[in-house]
């Protein structure tokens, strides 16, 4: 396939019809993933509230050529572009029979509501597969479609709690402490791109759909990885070290003279070289340290050599030093520091797009690089209902420049 083909120009999902009737952050996250590989996607939003929560989730609103708040909130752009808005009450039969048309000619249907939530109005998996044998129905909910906390309401913060993820994280002496963004929710959400993928290969092969269904608490559970294993495989639970890594010392965040520097030494021979840039070549020689083995026993009496010796070195020296004997090192950069990079931009991890009346929405890029068939970026977060009147046309997947 050529860097010039129909599939290059618009990305590899070019011609993947997905409904989403998904709000708030996992299955949106999901959705916009498709959405950037070039798959249309309807975003079905209720129009007694208004459409997806997020669009009321501020601070932080897209203004109107007037200066007024617009219904795009920073937090809804952050998974909603490469989306077209369409208004529907699916609690009104006309309003199910719009979502059972598109269904019909649909590739992809994702929804988050509670399991069996979409029974009541004829819209479950059963009823939609039976219309549409090959249609992949995607189901991601807080506890998954069975178990007996199917009922329970799922949330970003509960998925953390429930899922261990808050016990081993934080300062050794603090609370249990939640990640800083919904990240229970967007990895399920990826999870369920790399599920519903999987059976849209199956379904193109044999023209036999499924039911894929994900939830956010087995989704947190299995990215527990490594400590989630260390406890299996020794019955120990783990303990919240703050940034201090449970299998690799020194390996964390130092405080310097003028900020901090994260330093993750992975092997003794960056051990060594550590030591020597930081003006302790003995401390590589010395029986207790030699070894990660040696130093994890000793994790404690070697921070309180380390850390007074970093102290007194500048970040920036500090980083060049170690930099230059190839010990892994880093800042901890803010926010202005990250997206005024020059790394940001290369990568281009930072963009911006316009709405269809001018107004302009800086987002962050998709992480994913393809030789052949690259992301696109074809539409703006769309505002609440926008594309509506498509719905009277004859075919409603044909949106815009699709």
């Amino acid at each position: 396939m050529t860097a010039g083909s129909k599939s290059a120009a618009h990305g590899p999902l070019h011609g993947v019809r997905v409904l989403d009737l998904s709000r708030i952050l996992a299955g949106p996250t999901c959705t916009q993933a498709l959405g950037d590989l070039g798959a249309t996607v309807l975003k079905i939003e209720n129009p007694g509230t208004g459409g997806d929560d997020t669009r009321q989730w501020g601070p932080h609103y897209v203004a109107d050529a007037a200066g007024g708040q617009t219904d795009l909130s920073a937090y809804f752009m952050s998974t909603n572009r490469n989306k077209h808005s369409i208004a529907v009450d699916i609690t009104t039969a006309e309003g199910q029979a719009h979502i059972r048309r598109l269904a019909a000619d649909a590739h992809i249907l994702i929804e988050n509501f509670k399991p069996g939530g979409l029974d009541k109005y004829g819209l479950g998996y059963a009823e939609m597969a039976a219309e549409n044998p090959s249609l992949v129905y995607g189901s991601i909910s807080g506890f998954g479609q069975t178990g007996p906390n199917r009922e329970k309401p799922g949330y970003d913060l509960m998925a953390q709690g429930y899922g261990g993820l808050m016990s081993i994280t934080g300062e050794p002496e603090g609370e249990p402490m939640k990640v800083g963004v919904g990240i229970a929710d967007v990895m399920c959400g990826m999870y369920a791109t790399i599920g519903l993928l999987a059976a849209l290969r199956h379904a193109e092969a044999t023209g036999q759909g499924q039911h894929v269904e994900v939830a956010l608490v087995d989704a947190q559970i299995a990215w527990m990885i490594n400590e989630g294993v260390n406890y299996l495989t020794s019955g120990e639970l783990p303990q919240r070290r703050g940034n201090r890594h449970p299998n690799i010392v020194p390996y964390g965040v130092y405080a310097t003279a003028d900020g901090h520097v994260i330093i993750a030494v992975g092997n003794d021979g960056q051990f060594q070289r550590f030591t020597d840039a930081i003006g302790l070549p003995a401390l590589a020689n010395d029986p207790r340290f030699a070894t990660n083995p040696g130093r994890l026993e000793h994790r404690d009496a070697l921070a309180d050599i380390l850390e007074p010796t970093v102290a007194q070195i500048p970040t920036q020296t500090l980083i060049a030093a170690l930099e230059a004997r190839k010990v892994p090192v880093g800042p901890v950069q803010t926010l202005d520091q990250v997206f005024a990079s020059d790394q940001v931009a290369a990568r281009e991890m930072q963009i911006d797009m316009t709405t269809p009346a001018g107004e302009v929405c800086h987002l962050i890029g998709n992480p994913l690089k393809l030789s052949q068939t690259p992301v696109t970026y074809r539409h703006a977060p769309p505002r609440f209902g926008a594309d509506t009147t498509r719905l009277e046309a004859d075919n409603p997947w044909k949106l815009g420049s699709e």
